[in-house]
């Protein structure tokens, strides 16, 4: 069967930064920054983008699009008789059904928050408990839940079975592009409203107080963390897409216009937030209070908030969906590849597997609320540490070892690979650096994660 491929250069990027732009830019990367001295976790973090995230990121690329294959046979073609490196793919495919387990849930909240204000349901008026309750109430209803979820993995399943070009890429597209859009105008928006000033301070310019409170080393660590996870790597997710690559445009390009919009989408995510707490005076915290409390409680205040509340999570479904349809699509790629289905078959069967899969995390706040797992993690925590602390670190680590040591694929090879096409090169001097600093780097991230 012939390999699929993008219609056109512009589909992989969007569709790959789609992969790499999630939630985590949205509701983790504004407040770790605000956390950590603002400007000063900025630099930070785009030092590590370029230092740990952008190599891996060719890694998995380079694998993808030297064997044309998803993650198992990827390994098989590439790596030396006898030796055991595609195992690494069964963990990898594992690691994207569990990242999908609890993604179609927080996505599915994203949906349901924007027709929330579709409806009006959001009064101007309401005050932090009234808006708190709307949440609560969602997380306590399991059919309300278990609907947007069932609503997302149909959806996502349906636009995959369309195709490469007539699905994932038609669709994403339209997505990446209407996101961009609206993230400038949310933006400005935000930017524009009275004692917003304050909010873009706290957030971008550096604040040499809080490094010294919350020490250097921690704002570094904060700032390694970030770069590393935002880009979805080790489970291959990316590498998936690099087998549908052309030949035309070296690898460190690509994955640098990559990083680019995923560093775009965050910065300017916390350029809508930021402004808009700070001029309304609302405490900024992390994770989904942030989403689900905190922002609602923005906008019912707001002149226009029910227009801004729909424009803004429309922008979380959005960025929430673009993950969800690209980890799909691997995940049929794989199915496809391995048991020789036909891309229906792969979707139907998948859809019904990550339906059935999804539901305790689901139940995991209602019915199943007193079920606390690893280190006394509720369902979704739990499903979220071993995919982020494990799967993601060990899964990079992997593909660094097999790309750049002589046990695995081998430096040269990868090199040949990454560098085939036109744009950024990278040099042949980095060896030592990709051999044992940059595994050193990872293998503290993954150490850290697990502590």
């Amino acid at each position: 069967m012939k390999r699929e491929s993008f219609k056109s250069r512009l589909g992989f990027l969007l569709v790959s930064a789609g992969c790499a732009i999630g939630i985590g830019n949205v509701w983790r990367f504004p407040y770790v920054a605000g956390q950590n001295g603002g400007g000063i976790f900025v630099l930070f973090y785009l030092i590590f983008l370029i230092a740990m995230g952008l190599p891996v990121l060719t890694m998995e690329f380079a694998v993808g699009r030297a064997s044309r294959k998803s993650a198992v046979l990827g390994y098989k073609a590439l790596e030396k008789e006898g030796s055991k490196w595609h195992i690494h793919g069964w963990i990898a495919m594992f690691g994207c059904y569990m990242l999908m387990m609890y993604y179609t849930t927080v996505s599915g909240w994203m949906v349901s928050y924007f027709f929330k204000f579709l409806k009006g349901e959001f009064q101007t008026g309401m005050t932090a408990d009234d808006t708190a309750a709307v949440f609560s109430n969602l997380l306590a209803d399991p059919g309300q839940m278990a609907f947007w979820m069932i609503l997302t993995v149909i959806l996502g399943f349906f636009v995959c079975s369309r195709g490469l070009q007539n699905g994932l890429e038609k669709i994403s597209k339209i997505m990446m592009s209407a996101l961009l859009i609206l993230i400038v105008v949310l933006a400005v928006h935000s930017i524009t409203l009275q004692g917003a000033a304050e909010g873009v301070k706290f957030y971008l310019v550096p604040n040499l107080d809080t490094v010294a409170e919350t020490g250097l080393k921690n704002v570094i660590t904060a700032a390694m963390n970030q770069a590393f996870f935002t880009l979805s790597l080790g489970v291959a997710a990316m590498e998936i897409f690099g087998s549908y690559m052309g030949k035309d445009h070296s690898l460190a390009g690509e994955g640098a216009r990559i990083c680019g919009l995923d560093t775009f989408v965050a910065i300017m995510s916390g350029l809508i937030i930021f402004p808009a707490c700070f001029s309304y005076g609302v405490e900024v915290d992390a994770g989904p209070s942030l989403i689900f409390i905190t922002l609602p409680n923005v906008f019912v205040n707001m002149s226009g908030g029910r227009i801004w509340g729909c424009l803004f999570f429309l922008f979380m479904t959005f960025a929430s969906f673009s993950t969800v349809m690209a980890v799909f699509e691997n995940i049929m790629s794989f199915c496809m590849d391995m048991f020789h289905w036909n891309r229906n078959k792969a979707a139907f069967i998948n859809g019904v597997i990550i339906l059935f899969a999804s539901l305790p995390c689901v139940l995991g706040y209602n019915v199943w609320s007193s079920l606390h797992l690893i280190g006394g993690r509720d369902v979704l925590d739990s499903e979220d540490f071993i995919v982020s602390n494990l799967l993601l670190p060990v899964g990079s680590l992997i593909y660094l070892l097999f790309s750049v040591t002589k046990w695995g694929w081998g430096f040269d090879k990868y090199i040949d690979e990454a560098n085939t096409g036109e744009g950024l090169k990278i040099s042949k001097k980095l060896k030592p650096y990709f051999q044992f600093i940059l595994p050193l780097l990872i293998l503290f991230i993954l150490i850290q994660g697990l502590v």
